[in-house]
């Protein structure tokens, strides 16, 4: 069984995480690592699951969704429901990640307007002090 279970300094190697990083995900239940005095191993079962973890939380993904979502793998039912409700709130994160990327290209684009305008008038101030020299 050794062979197939991770420590924990492998665990954080192989997923580039911290020791505490899987001490929290361990104390909000998303993983369950077997315990042996103070030693933790990580099954593959584990590993599958920080995996999808840590690609839910790039995507924005609550740990609460993300926990969800887990506990949806035995039901029994091939996941569908998990495929299912995953996708759909795949679908609402990336409809508000749109929306946050045109607010800031937006922002963008007014910042360098602003910019530009500065650089006019920084330029007009200096042209007088220039003359008079």
């Amino acid at each position: 069984m050794r062979d197939k279970t991770m420590t924990i300094r492998e665990m954080c190697d192989a997923f580039d995480v911290t020791p505490r990083t899987l001490r929290f995900y361990e104390a909000k239940e998303l993983i369950f690592p077997i315990r042996e005095g103070q030693k933790r191993l990580f099954t593959k079962r584990d590993r599958a699951r920080l995996k999808l973890i840590l690609r839910g939380k790039r995507f924005g993904f609550s740990l609460e969704e993300i926990r969800q979502l887990l506990d949806l793998y035995h039901m029994g039912d091939q996941q569908q429901t998990q495929f299912a409700q995953t996708y759909e709130i795949a679908q609402e994160r990336l409809s508000d990640m749109v929306r946050q990327r045109d607010e800031l290209n937006e922002a963008i684009d007014d910042l360098r307007d602003q910019l530009k305008w500065g650089e006019k008038m920084i330029a007009s101030m200096a042209a007088p002090k220039k003359a008079a020299e």
